[in-house]
């Protein structure tokens, strides 16, 4: 309905007072009507609410912002510590497996110097043993039988440098023992210029089980030089062991002293 039409209808109300009719605009009533307290009451309590529901909202995302930050801390802390845990295993592991490695190295190498250096001994022993074997065999020609006899009492007689010396030797070897202390003799006098006697104990003779070669003995029987056979090889063994290696296993790359 237009305001047009309204106003076609106005009320004639009668005045109390004044006894005449007025004209009153229901529209212009009704927005000028005072409002009750309790729909101001209620539009207040609605924007309250709406405010706090909006500052709730806003904490609330603040604190979904806040949490989601303190867990990504946490989880990349998690993530990081157990990163070096395993990190941490892991060398440890590697390490381990590393020295494991060394020891079963070390080990190997070891059990196979120890092999090869055992193979070497046992060669070099039986080699001995051969010698040892084959010394017997020196005596029977006794014109070099002689000769070396010969050489092995001169070499006591320079040592002891004594005017009477003794030597002992096996009693099968009598015979050309005494033409080998006469032929040391001769020479030592011949180097020296000295007379020296040399006699055969008989009493101590070298056992007939022995290869070969004799005792001096010099200072009254205090002094005594082993020139047997099987002495001198022993002697050798020691001595001559580094050249013996060395012509049989070539040189020996580790080792800095030499005597």
């Amino acid at each position: 309905m237009s305001q047009h039409a309204l106003s076609d209808q106005q009320v004639r109300l009668e005045s109390p007072s004044r006894g005449k009719p007025s004209i009153v605009n229901p529209t212009v009533n009704a927005r000028t009507r005072p409002r009750s307290p309790l729909t101001m009451v209620d539009n207040e309590l609605r924007k309250m609410t709406a405010f706090i529901k909006q500052e709730a909202m806003e904490k609330a995302r603040e604190i979904e912002i806040k949490a989601n930050e303190e867990f990504e801390i946490e989880k990349s802390k998690l993530v990081r510590q157990e990163t070096d845990a395993i990190d941490a295993t892991y060398e440890k592991k590697f390490k381990q497996a590393t020295m494991s490695q060394q020891i079963t190295r070390s080990t190997v190498a070891n059990k196979t110097r120890l092999r090869v250096l055992g193979a070497r001994q046992e060669l070099l022993d039986s080699i001995y043993e051969t010698t040892r074997q084959q010394l017997a065999a020196g005596t029977k020609d006794k014109a070099k039988y002689q000769k070396v006899l010969a050489a092995l009492v001169l070499e006591g007689l320079y040592t002891m440098n004594e005017a009477e010396v003794q030597v002992r030797a096996r009693g099968k070897d009598a015979d050309v023992v005494k033409k080998a202390l006469d032929d040391a003799a001769k020479t030592y006098k011949k180097q020296l210029g000295k007379d020296v006697t040399v006699t055969i104990d008989e009493e101590n003779p070298v056992p007939d089980a022995s290869s070969g070669g004799v005792i001096i003995v010099g200072s009254k029987g205090k002094i005594e030089i082993d020139n047997t056979f099987e002495t001198r090889l022993k002697l050798l063994e020691d001595s001559a062991a580094p050249a013996v290696r060395e012509s049989l296993f070539g040189k020996n790359e580790n080792r800095k002293f030499f005597d």
